[in-house]
């Protein structure tokens, strides 16, 4: 199976090309930077992690065509990009980025019509068993018990909540039968009022090199019930990345989660 890494001199990026290096069932093929990228610099990172002599392009359509599958943590305007370019082809397209605006998320979806699009705020196998045990919970526990979640991410991160703490509102909400974006609860400061009963709080913390912290609390009267994930490298995110890739090259065109990767 080829595989492309789209931004792969980037934290992540790097840590996808050491992943595809080490698995026997594939070959990495191409990788992409930005216009204009050093091809020097880039060279010099991508040695860091074994690889030399990678092609590398800023073209999505040439990354496309040179791959079977393409692992894409970058921006939302060069995912929508790349999407554009592996659903003319039919390619799988495994998309890490977050921050995308609802009418991105359209777009993206429209592109899976003809790619094999897997998306996730997450790619950590832990982190999606923890998004499957919230929904429960959120079941199981009414409005009575308030939600909270909580995240950490390094002081290079650009959105907030992460895409990871957003996909965990999303299963406490479908627990709860509710839209999220009428009960998500952020950016509190100052006089505010009581909390509302239902809401789904957040809160994001920025620092350090933190690869991810996530904590999802369900505080009632008389007990507060906690659970937590922490990330202490992007290994988990490669490792979830090219499971993902290697089932959606058996699926039919569509937009898929981890959840359809994991069975859950």
């Amino acid at each position: 199976m080829k595989i492309a890494i789209a931004g792969c001199c980037g934290r992540m990026g790097l840590t996808l090309v050491k992943a595809v290096l080490a698995d026997e069932g594939l070959t990495l093929v191409a990788g992409s930077e930005r216009p204009g990228f050093d091809e020097k610099v880039v060279a010099s990172k991508l040695e860091t992690v074994g690889c030399k002599n990678l092609f590398i392009t800023s073209s999505p359509d040439v990354l496309a065509e040179a791959a079977d599958a393409i692992l894409d943590f970058t921006s939302p305007e060069s995912t929508l990009a790349i999407a554009r370019a592996a659903a003319k082809s039919g390619r799988v397209h495994i998309v890490g980025t977050t921050g995308f605006t609802d009418a991105e998320k359209q777009e993206l979806a429209n592109h899976a019509r003809t790619a094999r699009m897997v998306q996730s705020g997450n790619f950590s196998i832990g982190v999606n068993l923890l998004e499957k045990l919230v929904e429960q919970m959120a079941v199981l526990l009414d409005d009575s018990y308030d939600i909270e979640i909580f995240e950490m991410h390094h002081k290079h991160k650009k959105d907030a909540p992460s895409g990871t703490a957003l996909m965990l509102g999303e299963a406490a909400a479908r627990g709860r039968g509710v839209v999220l974006a009428d009960k998500k609860a952020s950016a509190r400061d100052g006089i505010t009022g009581e909390r509302r009963r239902g809401d789904i709080g957040f809160a994001a913390l920025r620092g350090g090199d933190v690869v991810g912290i996530h904590e999802v609390m369900f505080a009632g009267q008389g007990e507060i019930i906690e659970i937590r994930h922490q990330g202490f490298n992007r290994d988990i995110f490669a490792s979830g990345a090219l499971r993902a890739a290697k089932w959606a090259i058996t699926q039919k065109p569509g937009l898929y989660s981890m959840k359809n990767v994991l069975g859950l």
